[in-house]
């Protein structure tokens, strides 16, 4: 057994590990546009930087779990560090846009190895009880400042340093970890000898990649070629439930989705995560291409949102556990709604406290809410050996919906720019602000599936304040 005051220092060791997995999927965002400067990419091939580590990320997260519980959560947890160092330097040395945006598809994956092993290890250092849940309340608020401190951290390091040392700095936190997780970290493995299920996580994650790719091609490519592809990635995903049928051990038990609580929280975090990424992506993009803004002043303009959206989650947990996870999560894409509605009147020489500094401060409380709301509800129905597997899947959708909306609001605001002056630009951008809107009508939808959650919450005597209580806050 570990000591009570060496949990801890292993929970900050862990938490130092989370930070960083959260932080690299959102800190590229304010680099896009300098990265773009020096890196020659395709047209619309920049997206792929953030999207390409979404991807693999989202992708590969519940294979990364099943192989920690398999092989030693420890042992993985080491090997995930290594490799995610390996491939930060990677990306900080790429001589090409292919090879950034490769390196970026291992980096990805070494976190969808490194996230699950991380959480497993905090769930078995902290036996069941208060000390857990307060272990998961800081592993969530520490995940949740890392999604939050990328523009913050990113503008200065990009400016100052250049955007290679964005990823450079991965390298000595990696080492750090690495060096201790020995001395402060137990190794254990899950329970029974399920296999790995390989070809479920590479036809789900094929499905994905080949999507992404016909959206991004979409505005340059014949309308028949985007047609196939896209009947490409259904037939993959097809092909993946297959699998899953088949499968002895498969990734997602396919009797997961009976649940109307999982499918709609599901679906709600999949639009939080197309509207959060596409919503940053977009306004980076802007900022710095249309205003001609600084990668510092552009940390500094977005972080009303991550401000907004920290203040948003705490009470959005608080309602939750009153009134529901639907009532909130609806009102929550309303207010997240009327916040992109703002950002659609943004001009080429709109001044900040004109128009994005209101539309980003209503956009993040909305998001902050509904994100909590979301997740809640997802795991609401979950129960005993279904709840790692329920908490892997949401974040999937996440990190899914994430590097589909960016690719969709770069091939939208592509599509609708007609030149390269700061007005042809804001036209794009304006459009592609609309479309983050129209993600927000997924989660609405996700909303009709929770109507019963009030009355289930009623018959198990409280079992959504147990689930606000010890669940993670998502990243912001």
């Amino acid at each position: 057994m570990v000591s009570h005051s060496k949990r801890w220092f292993a929970l900050a060791l862990l938490c130092l590990t989370g930070f960083m997995i959260i932080l690299d999927a959102s800190i590229v965002l304010v680099a896009v546009p300098s990265i773009e400067r020096e890196l020659v990419f395709s047209s619309g091939g920049v997206q792929w930087v953030p999207s390409g580590y979404a991807l693999m990320f989202g992708g590969l997260l519940l294979l990364g779990g099943r192989i920690s519980d398999l092989l030693g959560r420890r042992r993985v947890f080491v090997t995930g560090l290594l490799l995610f160092a390996g491939a930060s330097l990677l990306c900080g040395f790429a001589w090409s846009g292919d090879a950034l945006v490769l390196a970026r598809g291992l980096q990805g994956a070494a976190a969808a190895v490194l996230a699950p092993s991380a959480l497993s290890i905090v769930m078995t250092t902290f036996p069941s009880g208060a000390d857990r849940n307060k272990a998961l309340g800081i592993w969530g608020a520490t995940s949740g400042v890392g999604g939050t401190a990328g523009s913050l951290v990113g503008g200065p390091v990009t400016d100052g340093l250049g955007w290679q040392w964005i990823f450079f700095i991965n390298v000595p936190v990696c080492v750090l970890v690495v060096v201790l997780a020995p001395l402060l970290l137990q190794d254990s493995r899950g329970p029974g000898r399920r296999g790995f299920d390989v070809a479920g996580a590479v036809t789900v994650t094929a499905a994905l990649i080949v999507l992404v790719y016909a959206v991004i091609e979409a505005p340059t490519s014949p309308p028949v070629r985007t047609a196939l592809l896209v009947l490409l990635s259904a037939g993959l995903v097809v092909l993946f439930v297959l699998v899953e049928k088949r499968s002895a051990a498969p990734l997602v038990p396919l009797r997961l989705f009976r649940s109307r609580a999982l499918v709609g929280g599901n679906l709600i975090t999949l639009s939080w995560g197309l509207a959060a990424f596409g919503l940053n992506f977009v306004y980076t993009q802007y900022a710095q291409l249309a205003l001609g803004a600084s990668a510092v002043r552009y940390g500094f303009m977005s972080a009303v949102l991550a401000a907004t959206a920290v203040v948003g989650s705490m009470i959005g947990q608080h309602l939750v556990t009153r009134v529901g996870p639907r009532r909130v999560a609806f009102v929550s894409l309303l207010v997240a709604g009327a916040g992109t509605t703002v950002m659609t009147r943004l001009t080429a020489t709109s001044g900040y406290f004109e128009v994005a500094f209101w539309g980003l401060t209503i956009f993040g409380a909305g998001l902050g809410a509904g994100t909590v709301a979301g997740s809640i509800a997802s795991l609401s129905d979950a129960r005993g050996e279904d709840a790692g597997v329920a908490s892997g899947l949401q974040n999937a959708s996440f990190q899914i919906g994430g590097a589909i909306g960016v690719a969709v609001v770069s091939a939208v605001a592509t599509a609708s720019t007609s030149g390269v002056t700061p007005i042809a630009l804001t036209h794009g951008f304006r459009i592609a602000f609309v479309t983050v809107g129209i993600f927000l009508v997924i989660g609405l939808a996700g909303c009709l599936l929770l109507k019963r959650l009030l009355e289930v919450e009623r018959l198990n005597g409280g079992h959504l304040r147990r689930v606000a209580a010890t669940s993670a806050r998502r990243p912001l």
